[in-house]
């Protein structure tokens, strides 16, 4: 008999299946002709499914697991509505978006999306508080949803300039960068913490350090906000404040790394071999992006940065590929929460290379770029990058269906 979280991962990994398709039906048009598909409507549809249908799919299965064990009763039970209206959104988006944009049936089920989020941040405090504990991973749950509730307002403004076709590029921007930045760097992040600091809390004279790791990088998240708007020309004081924020993060991260690293935690959480290799790419590419993050507060380099398709496209990547999903798969397959083989294993790791190809690609391609240089046949090649994460994930689902007969 499946448990819950099992039952709901399968279905978040055949949505990461469907997110790779629509990868590379994108990645097809952007290098082939495909005349009958709207790039743009597919892309919105495509994005709007893997942060809902997959990132914040599999992130509240995993609360609802974890925070089961300290209220010892099946949350699942109590939750299930939640996660059902989030999928039927999520498929809502990935079904209207590529038909008709930005329009009143995609806003809808955006909009029931939102507010199914709100209400879910609602009871799952209230669970965190009926615990009576003062967890460090809790203080990065609730950070995690008031960040996501904080992300809504980029969404509603976002959707409001579509729909009243209001929007100029300021305006436009400033929305997507505020959405994006609190969902990924708010909402994902943090959650994630949680979750990996749920598993290290209760080694002994730990707690502190964790404190100031969440202090720094919680303190910092919204004002580091402005370091997508560097191109605004901020105010000297403002620009103050950006910089603070990033070197927070920083340091917090040094810290996070420093406490880790060479103290033998991963053997205390009992993870797989492959859990810890999965997990360690995830955190090799949390250090890129912090770093990069970092020297983007050099006003000339933020201008290159988010002036370049491919670079924005890369970092995007990097965070939600290389930084999120990496996590939640070694999560999931450090927890044994659902059943694992040699095609699944094999397809995730067809999936890590997948990934480390593509962000090489848009890293070359956005430096050639900068220079105003193209690459011969770089659509192609990132054709075929997206090829090998659909054929990773492929396997990987066709060996989770294979354990389950």
């Amino acid at each position: 008999m499946k448990s819950p979280a099992q039952f709901w991962l399968r279905i978040s990994f055949i949505n990461l299946l469907i997110i790779s398709i629509l990868g590379v039906v994108l990645r097809y048009k952007i290098a082939f002709p495909l005349h009958f598909i709207d790039q743009k409507k597919l892309l919105h549809g495509h994005s709007h499914f893997a942060f809902s249908g997959w990132i914040t799919q599999t992130i509240m299965v995993l609360l609802f697991y974890t925070l089961s064990k300290y209220l010892h009763e099946n949350l699942f039970t109590r939750y299930k509505l939640f996660l059902w209206v989030n999928l039927i959104t999520a498929y809502g988006m990935l079904i209207a978006f590529p038909i008709q944009g930005y329009g009143f049936v995609s806003i809808s089920f955006s909009t029931l999306s939102v507010l199914n989020g709100f209400v879910f941040t609602i009871y799952f405090w209230k669970d965190l508080n009926r615990t009576k504990l003062k967890l460090p991973s809790f203080l990065w749950y609730k950070a995690a949803l008031i960040f996501n509730v904080i992300s809504s307002v980029g969404a509603f403004s976002l959707a409001y300039l579509m729909a009243t076709k209001n929007a100029n590029q300021t305006s436009y921007l400033l929305s997507v960068y505020g959405y994006l930045h609190f969902q990924y760097n708010g909402w994902f992040f943090f959650a994630c913490m949680g979750l990996f600091i749920s598993k290290i809390e209760d080694i002994k004279g730990y707690a502190k350090q964790i404190n100031l790791v969440f202090w720094l990088f919680s303190l910092a998240c919204i004002p580091a906000y402005l370091l997508s708007a560097l191109w605004l020309k901020l105010p000297q004081a403002l620009y103050v404040v950006v910089v603070l924020a990033a070197f927070s993060q920083l340091v917090g991260s040094i810290i996070l790394v420093k406490s880790t690293v060479g103290k033998d935690i991963y053997n205390i959480i009992s993870f797989s071999k492959n859990a810890i290799v999965i997990m360690a790419l995830s955190a090799i590419a949390l250090s890129i992006k912090i770093a990069l993050q970092t020297i983007s507060i050099i006003p000339s380099l933020s201008q290159i940065s988010f002036g370049f398709r491919p670079i924005v496209i890369g970092y995007l990547h990097l965070m939600l590929l290389g930084v999120i999903s990496l996590f939640l798969i070694g999560f999931v397959l450090g927890n044994k929460l659902i059943a694992i083989n040699k095609y699944f294993t094999i397809g995730v790791f067809v999936f890590v290379v997948g990934i480390i190809v593509n962000e090489f690609l848009l890293l070359w391609q956005g430096v050639k770029s900068i220079s105003y240089i193209g690459v011969e046949n770089m659509n192609v090649y990132l054709f075929v990058a997206a090829i090998v994460m659909f054929s990773g994930l492929l396997l990987l689902n066709y060996g989770i269906i294979r354990k389950n007969k």
